[in-house]
C-alpha cells in the first residue's frame, strides 16, 4: 500500500529563475522513518484540479543536516511544479512519502576518495546532498563538480556551491559550463559533447583515480557521459546515474511495439501488498499492470510512470511479463525478477506480483 504522510511546508523560497526550493517540517513521530540516505527522494501528491499528481524531487538537503529540502523546477505544462511555483505556500499541507531511491554509495569515514560529478540544471538537486554529505564525513576526500546551466541566472544553489568551495577549499571543485551565455574560457561555452568528454577526461579528470562518477540531467546528457567515462576506462560500476525525464527515440518506441505484442489479453493478476492479496483481470484499456491495478482499486506505490524512478518496484513471483522501458534496475535486480510495474505487460495468463519484498 502507498503509504503516505501529511506534512506541513516549514519553508519556501524561490531560489533560482523557475525554482523554489520547499522545506518540510518532519514531525518528531515520522523523523525515524524519514531518515534517509544522500542522494534519495521524497514522493509528493497533491489533488490539484480533481487529479491525483504525484511527482518525485531529489533531497538536496544532507542527511547530517537534519532537514528535508527538495528544489522544485517549473517546467511547461508541469502540473506539478507549476502549483508549487505560484501556489504552495509556508503552512500548506502535501501528502509525502518516505525517502527512497538507490543513486547513492556508502560513505567510508577512512576513505581517501576522488569523486567527480555531472549534473545539468535540476539535476544538481540530488548531487548537493551527495557531495555535502562525502565532503563532511570523508575529510580526505575530493569532489570535482561539472555543471551545466543556460545562463549564471539559472544556476540553481549558486551561493551555496561557492560556500561549499570555501568551506572544503582544496578538496572541492566546480566548473561551470553556460548554454546562453557566454564564457571567456571557450571550453566552458556550450554543451557536454565527446570532445568536450575527451579534454576532460585527459586534463581535468584522473579516471584511474576516480573511485566513483555521478550524473544527473536528461537522458542524452546522461549516456553520452556514461559512454565516455567508460570508454576512457572508468569501470561501469563506477559510474552512477540518475534520470529525471527521458525521451522516446524510434529504437525505444520499436522496443515498445514489439514487447507490446507479446501481451497476453485478459491476464489474471495477484497482487501481494501489505501482506493482503488483491485480484482482478487486466482490462483490454491498460497495457501495464500498475494502471490495471489502479483503474481496479488497488492503492499501490508510484509516482513518475516513466520507468525512471523505480518507486513502483515489485517482484515477480509467479507467471511473467515484460517491460516496455527499464531506467532504474540494475541487471542483478532484473535478474531477480523485480519489475517496474508501470512498465510491465502481462505475457502470461496468470501473474502474482509482490509489492512487500
Amino acid at each position: 500500500m502507498a503509504e503516505f504522510h501529511d506534512i506541513k511546508v516549514s519553508d519556501i523560497y524561490k531560489e533560482a529563475k523557475d525554482c523554489v526550493v520547499i522545506s518540510f517540517d518532519v514531525p518528531e513521530k515520522l523523523k525515524e522513518k524519514f531518515k534517509f540516505v544522500q542522494g534519495q527522494h521524497l514522493t509528493l501528491r497533491k489533488i490539484i484540479n480533481g487529479e491525483d499528481v504525484r511527482r518525485n524531487y531529489s533531497l538536496c538537503s544532507s542527511p547530517l543536516d537534519n532537514e528535508w529540502k527538495v528544489a522544485v523546477k517549473t517546467i511547461r505544462e508541469g502540473v506539478f511544479s507549476n502549483f508549487a511555483y505560484n501556489e504552495l505556500k509556508k503552512g500548506d499541507t502535501l501528502q509525502v512519502m518516505a525517502p527512497h531511491g538507490e543513486f547513492f554509495v556508502d560513505v567510508d569515514v577512512a576513505a581517501s576518495n576522488n569523486y567527480i560529478a555531472f549534473a545539468a540544471g535540476s539535476g544538481i538537486t540530488p548531487l548537493m546532498s551527495i557531495m555535502k554529505t562525502h565532503l563532511r564525513q570523508e575529510p580526505n576526500s575530493t569532489f570535482k563538480l561539472f555543471y551545466l546551466n543556460r545562463t549564471v541566472k539559472s544556476i540553481i544553489f549558486k551561493e551555496e556551491i561557492e560556500q561549499l568551495k570555501n568551506e572544503f577549499f582544496g578538496r572541492f571543485q566546480v566548473f561551470h559550463f553556460l548554454t546562453k551565455e557566454h564564457r571567456d574560457i571557450p571550453f566552458l561555452n556550450g554543451r557536454f559533447d565527446k570532445e568536450k568528454m575527451q579534454v576532460l577526461t585527459k586534463t581535468f579528470i584522473d579516471i584511474e583515480d576516480t573511485a566513483h562518477a555521478f550524473i544527473c540531467g536528461p537522458q542524452d546528457m546522461i549516456f553520452l557521459i556514461r559512454d565516455e567515462l567508460q570508454a576512457a576506462g572508468l569501470p561501469k560500476a563506477k559510474i552512477h546515474y540518475e534520470l529525471f525525464f527521458t525521451g522516446s527515440s524510434e529504437e525505444e518506441n520499436k522496443r515498445i511495439a514489439e514487447v507490446l505484442e507479446q501481451r497476453i489479453d485478459g491476464t489474471k493478476v495477484t497482487i501481494i501488498d501489505g501482506g493482503k492479496e488483491f485480484h482482478f483481470i487486466m482490462d483490454d484499456d491498460f497495457d501495464n499492470i500498475l494502471d490495471g491495478a489502479l483503474a481496479a482499486g488497488a492503492d499501490l506505490p508510484f509516482a513518475c510512470k516513466g520507468g525512471v524512478c523505480s518507486t513502483c518496484k515489485c517482484q515477480i513471483k509467479e507467471g511473467s511479463v515484460k517491460m516496455k522501458k527499464n531506467y532504474a534496475l540494475e541487471d542483478k535486480e532484473v535478474a531477480q525478477n523485480f519489475v517496474l510495474s508501470c512498465q510491465a505487460v502481462p505475457t502470461s495468463e496468470n501473474v502474482v506480483v509482490d509489492f512487500d519484498v
